[in-house]
C-alpha cells in the first residue's frame, strides 16, 4: 500500500512539473525576424534610441575565448536595426555547440539584441557569442 502512495505521488508530481514547464521550440518554429525596417516603439510609442540615431554599418565584436574556443561575431545595421550576423571565429562542430552559432543568430535577430537566452548544452559558446555579439554593437553605438 505504502509503494502505491509512493508511486501515485511521484507520478502526479512528474506530470505536474512536464505540464508547467514550456517545451523547447525547434528553430524552425523560433520566430522569425520580422521584415522590413520597421521601428520598435517603447510602450509609450518612441522609437528605441539606436532606431533614432539610424546607424548604418558593420562593426566586429571581441574575440571571447572560450572553454570551446575563441568567439568572434560580425554585425551588420541598417538604419539602426541589426541585419546581418557573420561568425568570424566559433564554428564549433561537436555536440551541442554544433547547431548553436546558428540558433543564437536566429534569436539575436528576431530580438534585435543581445539579450537572448543560451542555447542549452552550449552554455561556453553561447556566452562568448553573447559577449562578442554585445561588444559589436556597443562599437555601433560609440
Amino acid at each position: 500500500m505504502k509503494r502505491a502512495v509512493a508511486a501515485t505521488t511521484a507520478t502526479v508530481a512528474g506530470l505536474f512539473l512536464m505540464l508547467a514547464l514550456k517545451p523547447h521550440q525547434t528553430p524552425a518554429a523560433a520566430a522569425a525576424p520580422p521584415a522590413g525596417p520597421a521601428p520598435s516603439t517603447s510602450p509609450s510609442g518612441a522609437t528605441s534610441p539606436r532606431e533614432r540615431d539610424g546607424t548604418s554599418g558593420t562593426f566586429t565584436g571581441d574575440t571571447i575565448d572560450t572553454a570551446r574556443g575563441p568567439v568572434q561575431v560580425r554585425v551588420t545595421l541598417v538604419k539602426g536595426r541589426l541585419t546581418t550576423i557573420t561568425v568570424l571565429k566559433g564554428e564549433h562542430d561537436e555536440g551541442a555547440s554544433a547547431d548553436a552559432v546558428p540558433r543564437l543568430t536566429q534569436k539575436a535577430l528576431a530580438a534585435q539584441s543581445a539579450k537572448i537566452d543560451a542555447v542549452s548544452g552550449a552554455t561556453f559558446t553561447s556566452q562568448g557569442y553573447i559577449s562578442s555579439l554585445q561588444s559589436a554593437l556597443d562599437r555601433a553605438h560609440d
